[in-house]
């Protein structure tokens, strides 16, 4: 019964989709793909736009712990409007997608969206995981276990039982929590750009949660502090936007190849030589 109610508090996954994805007035592909478990997850691709600066980055976003991807389409118009390619896909048990969502089950899932953006051509230098709220406990995994080009965490908890015991200050929560999601445990061993966004007026997941993950990353990294509470944060999108361009640089900069040394030809060396 325990873990019964912990995994209603955790998950709040939606079977319909309120979207088609065709919103966007824009190409897509609407996208079936496998999980190393055998499951068939269902997610949203949108190319950048043709001669777009950024189109060799694209976008793996990890939605939050409620609804499906039906539900993030503002967010995808304005990582779209910034040039960037975006994926989107639904856990286990979200959407069209099989299953049931567990916190290993969830992990599973971004690797294989990742392993299709690979499979599309595009690096793993080149992608950005944007983890929103429980998406960020499931994107910094994902930089463990996969290469990133950067990694976004937008409302983000330090870790599950933290917040638990927050909601929940009755309850041994940090005894009896099987679902961990420790986003702040994990930073201090990740070496990518990190931006960190949140708000002061989120009333679910307090603002020292975003100063504590800041503070376990490693450089390079950002904060951007936006209004909003915690389910109406696009309403300051311009500052988001904001800091995800000042943020992009540090990505294209840490994916950039390695300059390669100039040397002369073989013949000039033997001439120098002799």
């Amino acid at each position: 019964m325990l873990r019964l109610f912990e995994h209603s508090q955790v998950y709040h996954p939606d079977r319909t989709l309120r979207a088609t994805g065709a919103e966007l007035g824009r190409p897509f592909e609407d996208v079936f793909f496998s999980t190393r478990d055998g499951l068939e997850l269902n997610g949203w691709f949108y190319p950048a736009d043709a001669g777009s600066p950024r189109e060799r980055l694209a976008v793996l976003l990890c939605h939050g712990n409620a609804g499906n991807i039906g539900d993030r389409l503002e967010t995808c118009a304005l990582l779209l409007e910034m040039g960037l390619s975006v994926f989107l896909f639904d856990y286990r048990g979200y959407g069209r997608s099989q299953g049931r969502p567990t916190e290993e089950g969830t992990c599973l899932d971004a690797q294989a969206a990742h392993q299709w953006l690979e499979r599309k051509g595009f690096a793993g230098r080149n992608l950005i995981a944007v983890g929103e709220s429980l998406g960020g406990g499931v994107a910094s995994e994902l930089a463990l276990r996969e290469p990133l080009g950067g990694l976004v965490l937008q409302s983000t908890f330090t870790s599950m039982p933290d917040i638990g015991a927050e909601v929940f200050p009755w309850l041994p929560v940090r005894w009896l929590a099987s679902i961990k999601y420790d986003t702040h445990s994990k930073l201090p061993q990740l070496h990518l750009p990190v931006l960190v966004i949140h708000s002061r007026s989120d009333g679910l997941i307090g603002f020292h949660h975003a100063e504590r993950n800041f503070a376990a990353a490693n450089e390079p990294k950002l904060f951007c502090e936006i209004k909003g509470d915690h389910y109406h944060l696009l309403e300051d999108g311009e500052k988001i936007r904001a800091g995800l361009e000042e943020f992009l640089p540090l990505v294209e900069q840490a994916g950039a190849p390695a300059p390669t040394l100039a040397r002369p030809p073989v013949e000039g060396l033997l001439r120098e030589r002799r």
